[in-house]
């Protein structure tokens, strides 16, 4: 066996009132994927800031290449050859792809940059890792993927033997994560070492050889790839059996139309779109990235101004101009960017639990009353079982599931009864994963109506009683669960033109 290019062993790392990581260890070989897996809050992210010099170890021993080593910078780490390529990619829009690159370290000619090097540096790496990326394009233009690729290229520059890749395809399409992995392999018959960190776990037989599960900061287990199914795999990683059910569909749909869109219009992206949604149902909206689905449902909600088209809440017509507008009628939008759209992150969980609807915790001179504010959010926190320390503690602090919890349980506070969640669980471990989908479940045989957005196939199949598939800004059709499957909606999704349902 090859020398190991990385070794941690007996790590541990505390922050104020948190224990971290507890005597965790790690291997990666030459020529390896090796998958770093566990929940939200498990220390994957933790353990690899430390090998990559963002955090300082507190207990441990860290070896690259088979000698010991300290790391106490992200440049020390640069140094020895190590590279993180982080979820929230760090460029800059307004350079080239070859000057993101080689920021700092740009050739020069007679005191002046030389831009021509530059580009041919740029463009002799490109080659070299099989890379298809225009050294002279605006970073800003280009798509997600293409930027993601842009990182990986800035991190080889400086002849890094080990990349880690956080969440690398959280924000990409079939067909750019199939890019991706070519790029992976590409690099692991060239012997680099990377270390996969990802919450879907369905990626994991495609890609790794190996895989280390950790747990509440602790390390659980290593094992080989195609020796271990998925679900040992995520009982390693949850200590638990994970809700797996589907929705208890009932013997026949609730006549009771809640909510009907007929003909919306907005541009490219939203283009004569009609349906409708029952009460306690869970609808399913498939599609590809781009086919128009969180488009629509923020003209519904009036985030945006849709150009032509009506909307019936409860069979009564009703104009809704803006989302405060949606909020009155019923009409609850839980965005895919939880952060930025959908709470006060410096705030604590009281505050966003009630900030939809502060108006009704205020008394006549508008003071707010704290102690029914703070009754609400004890409520809501008891009932969506939502792990914090108190109400006071900043949602920032919380991990991604409970920090969606609590999004929830702020239009739960407002009372709304048509409930829009654009891709729920996406950055979401599988532990949580399983708690959403009990919590979609219950609000929906409580009589709550869900428009459930997902990329995830094996989600949406999971959760709809029915699907609805979009291309280029249309539904192309529409599948009960009962005929649903994920060929079907494949079809469906690269198909212009919409179709009768199967």
């Amino acid at each position: 066996m090859a020398e190991l290019l990385v070794e941690m062993t007996g790590i541990s790392k505390s922050f104020p009132g948190v224990h971290a990581l507890d005597d965790c260890r790690f291997e990666l070989h030459p020529g390896e994927v090796h998958a770093l897996v566990g929940e939200n809050g498990a220390g994957k992210s933790t353990l690899m800031k430390v090998l990559s010099g963002i955090y300082k170890r507190d207990a441990g021993t860290i070896k690259v290449r088979g000698a010991e080593v300290e790391i106490l910078s992200p440049r020390a780490a640069q140094d020895l050859g190590i590279a993180i390529i982080h979820q929230e990619l760090n460029l800059m829009g307004h350079l080239t792809v070859a000057q993101n690159i080689f920021i700092g370290r740009e050739p020069r000619r007679g005191g002046f940059l030389d831009d021509k090097a530059l580009n041919r540096k740029a463009a002799e790496l490109f080659e070299e890792l099989h890379l298809n990326l225009d050294p002279t394009a605006r970073v800003s233009r280009l798509a997600v993927a293409q930027q993601q690729m842009v990182e990986i290229a800035k991190a080889l520059s400086f002849n890094s033997d080990v990349l880690i890749m956080d969440e690398p395809t959280a924000a990409l399409t079939e067909t750019e994560i199939d890019e991706l992995f070519r790029i992976t392999r590409h690099l692991r018959e060239r012997g680099h070492g990377i270390v996969h960190i990802s919450h879907r776990l369905e990626e994991l037989k495609r890609i790794t050889d190996r895989v280390t599960v950790m747990r509440d900061g602790r390390y659980i287990d290593t094992v080989i790839t195609a020796d271990a199914s998925i679900g040992q795999i995520i009982s390693m990683m949850v200590g638990r059996t994970v809700f797996e059910a589907t929705p208890e569909l009932p013997e026949k749909v609730d006549p009771n139309i809640v909510l009907e869109v007929s003909g919306l219009n907005l541009g490219r992206q939203v283009r004569d779109i009609s349906f409708q949604l029952h009460r306690g149902e869970i609808l399913g909206v498939a599609g590809l990235v781009g086919a128009g689905r969180t488009e629509v449902m923020r003209a519904i909600f009036a985030a945006d101004k849709p150009e032509s088209g009506t909307v019936a809440i409860n069979g009564v017509p009703t104009t809704i101009r803006s989302p405060s507008d949606a909020v009155r009628h019923g009409i609850a939008y839980l965005s895919e960017d939880r952060k930025r759209y959908g709470l006060a992150l410096g705030m604590d969980v009281e505050v966003n639990t009630v900030l939809a609807c502060l108006g009704r915790f205020a008394n006549r001179f508008g003071w707010v009353r704290t102690g029914a504010t703070r009754k609400r959010a004890l409520e809501q926190v008891k009932a969506l079982a939502i792990k914090t320390p108190g109400i006071s503690q900043r949602v920032k602090n919380l991990s991604g599931g409970n920090q969606q919890k609590v999004v929830i349980a702020k239009w739960l506070t407002a009372d709304t009864d048509i409930l829009i969640f654009d891709e729920p669980t996406r950055g979401i471990d599988v532990g949580a994963k399983s708690e959403i989908y009990r919590l979609l479940n219950d609000l929906a045989k409580q009589g709550k109506s869900i428009i459930m957005i997902s990329s995830e196939l094996p989600e949406i199949l999971r959760m709809s009683h029915r699907i609805l598939v979009m291309c280029e800004g249309r539904i192309t059709g529409e599948l009960t669960s009962a005929e649903a499957t994920q060929e079907k909606i494949m079809t469906l999704a690269t198909q212009r033109e919409s179709v009768a349902a199967a």
